[in-house]
C-alpha cells in the first residue's frame, strides 16, 4: 500500500508539474501566464459568458487567483465585461475577438499536447484511465472532508 501511495503521489506531482510548464509555455507569447489559461478557456467555452464565481468553481481556484487572472485578461483586452459599470465580481465575462484568436491558437497547442501525452494509449485505455481517475478524485475528496471534520472536532 505504501509503494502504491509513493507511486501515485509521484506520478500525480510530475503530471501536474509538466502540465504547468506546458500551459505556461503555450500562452507565454500572448503576455499571459499558465494560470490565466483556464479562465480564458472556460470563458471561451461558455456561450453566455461566466462570472468570477463560476470560474472559481470550474477552475478549482480561489477568488484571489481568478480575480488576478481576470484582471490580466481584461488589461490585455482578451475579455470584456457584460456591463462595465457593474461590480466586476458579479459581472459576466466574455471573450473579445482578440481573446477568441488567442484561445483558438492555444487550443491547437492543447490538442497537440493531449495527443502527444496520450501516445501509446488506445481509446479504451483512455476511457478506463479517466473513469478510474475520476473515482480516485471523488474518493479522495470524501477522505479529505472526513479529515477536515475530525480536525474541526478537536
Amino acid at each position: 500500500m505504501i509503494s502504491r501511495f509513493k507511486e501515485f503521489t509521484k506520478n500525480i506531482s510530475l503530471a501536474y508539474k509538466y502540465l504547468i510548464k506546458i500551459k505556461s509555455e503555450g500562452i507565454k507569447e500572448f503576455g499571459l501566464k499558465g494560470s490565466h489559461l483556464m479562465c480564458l478557456f472556460y470563458i471561451g467555452e461558455a456561450e453566455n459568458g461566466l462570472t468570477a464565481m463560476e470560474l472559481c468553481k470550474l477552475c478549482c481556484e480561489d477568488k484571489a487567483a481568478v480575480s488576478k487572472a481576470l484582471s490580466a485578461l481584461y488589461e490585455r483586452e482578451y475579455v470584456k465585461l457584460e456591463n462595465e459599470d457593474a461590480k466586476k465580481y458579479r459581472s459576466t465575462y466574455f471573450l473579445t475577438d482578440s481573446g477568441r484568436g488567442v484561445l483558438d491558437r492555444v487550443k491547437d497547442k492543447i490538442m497537440c499536447a493531449m495527443e502527444d501525452g496520450g501516445t501509446g494509449l488506445t481509446d479504451s485505455d483512455r476511457e478506463v484511465f479517466y473513469r478510474c481517475l475520476n473515482t480516485i478524485v471523488k474518493n479522495l475528496e470524501i477522505v479529505s472532508k472526513k479529515i477536515g471534520e475530525e480536525q474541526d472536532e478537536e
